[in-house]
């Protein structure tokens, strides 16, 4: 089984186990599918690791995009070119990111404005070197941005910012994730069609036609298929339980797993895991990660560091056996760890940091 350790008394659980080759994999695959590393701008909010953006850095990617300080900071620390902070620049962070950009000079920082008040403070802390700003425009998701008819309006109140310069449009619309492909395309082409709408308008009033950043992992394939258009998916790189059950239709890989044992038996349907809420992300209800080598049990309740199991029979277990599971969700589950195990060949072989974790590292 390509999850298992050779070795997995040298790993404590519960733990969250990568996979190199796999990772490098979905890389590749992502660039295919994106038509080349020029229209792939993938989001680091699923890793948060310098070691897999250096993946991405040996793959030919050059520019990034990341939600938090910290990720930004991680990204210009590996030597990438080209950081969007996708993400309202608000109150302090307008500071941090400043002095961020002046440390890191060879990296070309960029941010999302949805308001005047936004642009304002972007404005006054970049007034000696004004930042390149993508007009976040709201196509659906309803959580931040600019509605597209207002768009051209906001870019006319930006001009007047001197700290600040608009060169392009961003739109997520992560709210699509219907697994009937034609009906994901269908809803990407009327998401798509609301930051063209917005894309226009601001060209028709000022002349300039900016580039387009769009899209999350679920209609990655879909934008991608658009011409001029940079795609920013992000768990394409671990995958998870979550995404292959719901978009079959995208080939990638499960690239992170995570490890766990059995440290009770409770009676004869029921097991103890050390796999609680505080090792698997805890948003959605039960089950929240799925067993490779036990696809036939049931979570049935979890607390912060327990899982409650029933099985069909307690007694074909025992007490300190490994599992092999899957999370649901990839992404919120890769920051409950400091540290990933790294599996090559069956055996593991280093930890990589999870590098931007904390919410702040230097700046």
């Amino acid at each position: 089984m390509w999850f298992s350790l050779q070795n997995p008394e040298s790993v404590d659980s519960p733990a969250l186990l990568v996979y190199p080759e796999r990772i490098r994999r979905n890389i590749d695959l992502a660039l295919r599918l994106a038509g080349g590393s020029e229209w792939l701008r993938p989001h680091v909010k699923t890793h948060k690791m310098a070691a897999v953006a250096r993946l991405q850095l040996d793959a030919g990617i050059r520019q990034f995009k990341c939600a938090t300080i910290a990720e930004a900071e991680m990204l210009a620390e590996a030597g990438a070119p080209d950081v969007l902070l996708a993400f309202p620049v608000l109150g302090p962070k307008a500071a941090r990111l400043a002095a961020l950009a002046a440390a890191f000079p060879e990296t070309r920082f960029s941010a999302l404005v949805e308001s005047v008040e936004g642009g304002r403070n972007v404005s006054e802390a970049f007034e000696n070197q004004p930042l390149d700003v993508f007009l976040d425009v709201n196509v659906g998701m309803d959580r931040t941005g600019v509605a597209p008819d207002d768009a051209a309006d906001l870019y006319e109140s930006l001009q007047e910012f001197p700290g600040l310069r608009v060169v392009g449009l961003h739109a997520y619309d992560g709210h699509l994730r219907d697994t009937d492909l034609a009906l994901r395309q269908r809803q990407a082409d009327e998401s798509f069609a609301l930051v063209k709408r917005a894309q226009h308008s601001i060209a028709e009033r000022f002349g300039e036609t900016l580039p387009l950043v769009v899209g999350g992992t679920p209609p990655f394939a879909i934008h991608a298929q658009r011409t001029g258009v940079q795609v920013s998916p992000g768990t394409f790189v671990f995958w998870d339980a979550g995404y292959a059950k719901t978009f079959p239709d995208l080939p990638f890989e499960l690239a992170a797993v995570l490890l766990t044992r059995v440290i009770s038996i409770v009676d004869d349907t029921t097991l103890c895991l050390d796999l609680g809420h505080k090792s698997v992300a805890a948003e959605n209800p039960l089950p929240r990660v799925v067993f490779l080598n036990q696809p036939d049990v049931e979570p049935i309740r979890q607390s912060e560091e327990h899982l409650v199991v029933r099985v069909h029979d307690a007694r074909q277990h025992a007490v300190g056996e490994v599992w092999y599971g899957v999370p649901i969700h990839i992404c919120p589950t890769v920051a409950l760890y400091e540290a990933v195990f790294v599996v090559e060949n069956g055996v593991f072989t280093e930890k990589w940091p999870v590098t931007a974790r904390d919410r702040k590292l230097k700046f």
